[in-house]
């Protein structure tokens, strides 16, 4: 299996994990990442080069899933819109249309640059959290998704939300060192982001995908733009 990685800090907890997992059992064996950021990887993923990946909300409504995806219950701290004027994320189509949603303008910020920004103390509104504020609602960004590989991936999925992931500090350093942020700012950070989508969760990606239909975007894994 050939599993899109996205090196961001709100999959720390499922790479770890995955490596545990692999270790395990015979999953090892065929397991192969390809690396990229989310709008890179939902290319990828749409052409078929990679079997598995954490798909962007908007391109993930026709992919087989099985639970599991990066949500913000409420506040999410690594999506925001910044007081300049209006520029996508290029990394992240999802942001960038939930901020259309949210008919919030500015320049958007996703992933670790927008940690940085926020630990900084720089002004923003954190879109995870309007998002709350108008629906009463989580917010799916991107749903662990395959093309194939469905009874290997429906046994990870299950075993991965079955349990707390403990971060090793050796990884958790690492990542300290990669990302520019403190041990400190990455524990509190993963306090907002959880994985298990339940029906609470797939009301608000419902209700994701409505709003972007009523703004005229429909996009499937063919219209491979986002």
């Amino acid at each position: 299996m050939i599993f899109g990685k996205i090196d961001f800090l709100n999959l720390l907890p499922f790479h770890v994990f995955i490596k545990r997992y692999a270790r395990t059992t015979r999953f090892q064996q065929s397991l192969h990442y390809h690396k990229g950021v989310p709008s890179a990887l939902n290319r990828e993923f749409a052409m078929r080069r990679i079997d598995a990946a954490f798909v962007s909300s908007i391109t993930a409504q026709n992919c087989r899933h099985f639970g599991v995806g990066i949500v913000a219950q409420r506040e999410v701290l690594s999506v925001l819109s910044l007081p300049n004027a209006d520029k996508d994320d290029s990394d992240s189509a999802t942001s960038n249309l939930l901020a259309r949603i949210l008919d919030i303008h500015g320049e958007i910020l996703s992933g670790d640059k927008a940690l940085r920004f926020y630990y900084s103390g720089g002004d923003h509104i954190d879109l995870g959290g309007t998002w709350y504020e108008q629906t009463g609602l989580p917010f799916v960004f991107a749903l662990l998704s395959t093309h194939n590989h469905t009874d290997e991936l429906h046994r990870l999925s299950r075993a991965f939300v079955s349990k707390k992931v403990k971060i090793p500090y050796y990884i958790l350093m690492k990542a300290s060192l990669q990302s520019g942020l403190t041990p400190a700012q990455i524990i509190h950070y993963l306090k907002y982001i959880s994985y298990k989508v339940g029906v609470k969760e797939m009301k608000g990606y419902k209700r994701f995908v409505r709003e972007a239909k009523k703004k005229g975007i429909n996009p499937s894994l063919k219209d491979i733009r986002y």
